[in-house]
């Protein structure tokens, strides 16, 4: 794939994985981006998971064309980016490995390579000229991991993210829609920094760019204003869309009827957007997902064990750990002798910033009773009025 006149794609499709990062559910598979800079000196940018380091060097050499490469671009030290590089010295000793001393000390405690005499260790805001292009490193720290950094290439005006902007998927795949598998990827892995992700943005926001070209996911052309402001959004811990999700957890479907109910009321009163989810049963990223997209939530859980049900447990621990905030949130708990769980979830936030309690929650008693059914109605009118 050309990206630019000067600019290769060499990355490789992973179909073979179930879960990325050991959890997070990829049907569609993985892309494994590294790219290659052709000018009078080459960069190559990245590598790529150890299972296609094969494949990997071959797209390379076939980008090369004879050629040999003077520098390989170390932006993130993470395993399914960074296996390639012991590979990559064997068959290119001559060429440079180009990093900053975050990723130099992470490099070696994964491979302990023999860097001596190939080590170019690289400053924030410094610059390397291959030619025609000169690149410019710029440092993202955390987003996601602490030694991540950008490189911009001036001439053509392509910045290239690491880890920021991509998603979920494969490139051979039909799926032409970017956000809905770039907001679970980014929620999923990088939402727990989004500050360290809003002066990386700010840093980016100096740079012309026409071109982004991620490690995960499709390269971005054109107009980039919708992946920004995206990324904008998220980082903010802002809510992307006016609407409601229901996120229960049931055991013999009565919590499940209330929701089912209660969602029901708020469609009736012209909610336009209401999202079930049962957390048990759905895949628990898109659940995190959907809770930092949508502007209220409604947590529905039975009492087990006298505390809050397993899976919402984990649901509720997913989103404060990525720093959950700045939604409105309602409660419903259900309990055959002794209800404790709304009392519980909502403890679950005492250290999450800006969150509104709607004023009225219900309470199952085992069952809903008839009148269960005018608590729901005051619900539905104070989550959308």
């Amino acid at each position: 794939m050309q990206i630019t006149k000067d600019i290769r794609y060499i990355g490789v499709n992973d179909h073979e994985i179930d879960l990325f990062e050991g959890q997070y559910i990829v049907p569609e598979g993985m892309a494994y981006n590294s790219y290659v800079i052709l000018d009078d000196q080459i960069a190559v940018m990245d590598t790529v998971d150890g299972k296609f380091v094969e494949q990997w060097l071959q797209n390379l050499q076939a980008a090369l064309q004879g050629r040999t490469p003077d520098y390989l671009i170390v932006q993130h030290m993470e395993p399914d980016h960074s296996a390639g590089i012991a590979a990559f010295m064997r068959e290119y000793p001559q060429a440079a490995v180009v990093a900053n001393a975050r990723a130099f000390t992470m490099l070696q405690n994964f491979y302990a390579l023999p860097l001596e005499g190939c080590k170019k260790e690289v400053a924030d805001g410094e610059t390397l000229t291959l030619g025609r292009h000169t690149l410019q490193f710029v440092f993202a720290p955390l987003v996601h991991w602490p030694e991540v950094m950008f490189t911009y290439d001036a001439a053509d005006k392509v910045l290239f993210s690491a880890d920021a902007f991509g998603k979920f998927g494969a490139l051979d795949t039909e799926d032409d829609e970017w956000d809905c598998e770039a907001r679970r990827y980014y929620f999923g892995i990088v939402g727990k920094y989004g500050l360290q992700v809003q002066k990386a943005l700010a840093k980016a926001a100096q740079l012309e760019i026409r071109t982004i070209c991620p490690l995960h996911g499709p390269v971005l052309t054109g107009d980039l204003s919708h992946y920004l402001q995206q990324y904008s959004t998220w980082a903010a811990y802002q809510p992307e869309t006016e609407g409601v999700m229901i996120a229960y957890a049931t055991i013999y479907g009565h919590t499940r009827e209330a929701a089912e109910k209660l969602a029901q009321k708020l469609t009736d009163r012209g909610c336009p957007k209401v999202v079930l989810a049962d957390l048990a049963r759905a895949d628990w990223a898109e659940c995190v997902e959907d809770a930092f997209r949508y502007s209220k939530l409604v947590l529905a859980s039975v009492t087990y064990n006298g505390a809050v049900f397993p899976a919402m447990r984990a649901f509720i621990e997913s989103l404060t750990e990525r720093g959950y905030q700045s939604r409105t949130l309602a409660l419903m708990e259900n309990g055959s002798w002794a209800p404790t769980s709304a009392r519980q979830m909502k403890a679950m936030f005492d250290n999450s910033k800006n969150i509104t309690w709607l004023p009225t929650s219900l309470k199952i008693n085992s069952a809903l009773h008839p009148g269960d059914d005018a608590v729901l109605d005051a619900m539905a009118a104070e989550l959308w009025p």
